[in-house]
């Protein structure tokens, strides 16, 4: 079928059942991420991966050691449980790194021998902004669980001005609205939407920080980090899915790298999102198809809850064909 002859989603079928049939964004996250293990059921835990990661509460803690879960929203319970918390206190967690680095962030995989640092509610602040131009110059990201946050903040942009919102910052409430539950990809559109020449209220929850931790706030994904964004330093990750069992995989492959990282760009692009595992996701689709047509079918299937412009899915799989080819 044609991409401009695609079958349109139904309104209430994207803004229904959202968060629950997502995983990491993340820090990202993505709908039905599995391509080929949607609809099952989480497995019994003597079926889940035996494997035990340590991890720290990133302003300080103890460490703690956890095991037995298979997916986002089980891994902060886990996390929760081991530092006595409400899992709601979770906003997102960085692999190896106590600092929030948005190059960091645990996504839909983490490595064997990955350290797991978990950032947790701080202070709570209420920001009035005017929308002087069009783009606020914010790319939003989620956390797999209900909490959208943000992971960029474009130099000089209108947001750029208000030096109270930082990267890592939890978006709570737009005018008066609780957004908690929403996905990224639906607050940036409603970032996106508000009108020109106004203001607007934002209430947004910072990770708590440790006082060395405290540092002019960084703006996000601007340079490189120690190994590239790699994640993990053994050669096997868990991969975490919202159905059905977490699997242990060889790490991504060259051509998987470039063509993620492209996907990532072109979702921030044109969506006002970053998402490496929905960016691995699309990669993973595309891997074999043979026309875009076919790919967008493929997308359709696989990420339903998604309205993907055909203009996007056109240059992701512009992205994926220059990867196979070693194009960039």
């Amino acid at each position: 079928m044609p991409l401009g002859l695609r079958k349109k989603k139904n309104k209430s079928r994207e803004s229904s059942n959202l968060v629950e049939n997502e995983e990491v964004g993340g820090h990202a996250g993505v709908g039905k991420s599995a391509v080929n293990g949607g609809g099952l059921p989480p497995p019994p835990a003597s079926l889940r991966p035996k494997l035990v990661f340590h991890t720290q509460l990133a302003h300080g803690s103890p460490t703690g050691r956890i095991e037995g879960f298979t997916n986002v929203k089980e891994l902060y319970s886990k996390i929760a449980e081991a530092f006595n918390l409400s899992p709601d206190e979770i906003l997102f967690c960085t692999l190896n790194t106590h600092k929030i680095d948005m190059e960091k962030l645990l996504g839909g995989q983490i490595g064997l021998e990955d350290f797991i640092f978990a950032h947790i509610k701080g202070l709570k602040k209420e920001v009035e902004v005017y929308k002087a131009e069009e783009a606020l110059g914010l790319t939003i990201t989620d956390n797999g669980a209900g909490f959208a946050f943000i992971k960029r903040i474009k130099e000089g942009s209108v947001v750029d001005g208000v030096k109270v919102i930082c990267v890592g910052d939890h978006i709570e409430c737009i005018n008066g609205k609780n957004i908690v539950g929403m996905r990224h990809y639906e607050v940036a559109r409603m970032l996106k939407e508000l009108p020109k020449d106004q203001s607007f209220t934002i209430k947004l929850v910072e990770p708590m920080k440790a006082f060395e931790m405290l540092e002019p706030r960084s703006r996000g994904g601007g340079g490189k980090t120690s190994g590239d964004g790699k994640i993990g330093t053994g050669r096997e990750t868990l991969r975490l899915r919202s159905k059905g069992p977490a699997t242990v995989e060889e790490m991504p492959t060259e051509f998987e790298e470039k063509a993620v990282k492209k996907v990532d760009d072109l979702l921030e692009s044109y969506m006002g999102i970053r998402d490496t595992e929905l960016a691995a996701t699309m990669v993973e689709v595309g891997r074999d198809k043979k026309n875009p047509d076919e790919f967008a079918m493929a997308l359709d299937e696989a990420l339903g809850d998604f309205a993907f412009p055909d203009e996007f899915v056109f240059d992701v799989w512009g992205a994926i064909g220059d990867a196979k080819q070693g194009r960039f």
